[in-house]
Parts: C-alpha cells; sequence; structure tokens
C-alpha cells in the first residue's frame, strides 16, 4: 500500500476493524520506512449496473436517486430513514446477486414496490402512482383496490 506521506510501497497492518454494517474492513496501517500511521478501507468491487430506461436510454444505477424517490413517497409518514436505507440496501444486494449488468427500472421498480408495501401502503401507492406512470383517478382506484384485496 502506497504511503500517503512518503510514498514508499511497504506497510505493516497494525489493527483491522470490520465496519459496523460489514461491508468493508478498516485497516490502520504504519509505512515500514517513515514509520507514519494512515488508514485504509478494503471493500468488495461491485460491477457497475446499468439501468435501462423505459425510452431505452441506459444510465448508471445510482442509488442516492432512488433513495431520493422513496424518501419522497415516504414523506410524513411513519417510516424512518433506517426503514428508508434498508430498502435501498435490500434492492442494491437484490440486483447485484441477480448478477445482471443491465436492469430495466420497471425490474427495480417492482423490487422497491414489495418492500414498501412491507413497511407502508400510503408509500406504497404514491410510489406506484409515479412508477406507474398512472394518468388518471380510475388507475389509482384500481391500485388500492388490489391494496384492499390482497389484505382480505
Amino acid at each position: 500500500m502506497l504511503c500517503p506521506f512518503c510514498s514508499h510501497l511497504e506497510s505493516k497492518v497494525v489493527n483491522s476493524r470490520q465496519s459496523p454494517k460489514g461491508e468493508s474492513i478498516r485497516r490502520r496501517r504504519e509505512c515500514l520506512k517513515c514509520g507514519h500511521r494512515f488508514t485504509t478501507f478494503e471493500m468488495v468491487e461491485k460491477v457497475p449496473i446499468m439501468v435501462i430506461k423505459r425510452d431505452g436510454r441506459r444510465e448508471a444505477f445510482d442509488r442516492q436517486k432512488m433513495a431520493g424517490g422513496i424518501i419522497r413517497a415516504c414523506e410524513k409518514r411513519p417510516v424512518t430513514l433506517e426503514e428508508v436505507e434498508r430498502v435501498v440496501l435490500f434492492v442494491e444486494k437484490s440486483l447485484h446477486n441477480n448478477m445482471e449488468k443491465e436492469v430495466s427500472s420497471l425490474k427495480i421498480g417492482e423490487i422497491v414496490l414489495k418492500k414498501l408495501r412491507e413497511i407502508d401502503e400510503v408509500a406504497y401507492v404514491r410510489f406506484a402512482s409515479v412508477y406507474r406512470q398512472f394518468r388518471d383517478i380510475s388507475e389509482f382506484s384500481h391500485e388500492v383496490k388490489v391494496l384492499l384485496q390482497s389484505e382480505g
């Protein structure tokens, strides 16, 4: 590992710890030349996922963009940021476990809807109205009826 102080290539690991979420390893290192200590983080390299939009465009998967949509759907609802983060992590893990390099925005939306339905029905309907592009009140009403029927 390159020392950030003297650019020497050799260092020794003094301490290693797993991050709280278990997604990376924090390593405390000491340069074998100058003796300065520095911290590095080691994590699994994830293959970038391309999202195929409805109009055929492709763009890189953006977790912040997805989280923003979920947060908007959950506004003024009893949904914590931790729950939103769990949904985002679930979607990310699902996409990476699927091992596909390209995935449709429709598939991502369905995964989000499935998780939102478990958390908050109002947030689910809000997200569905944008994701499924409801054109009028009848489509909105239909979605609510489907939701009510599945509960009974």
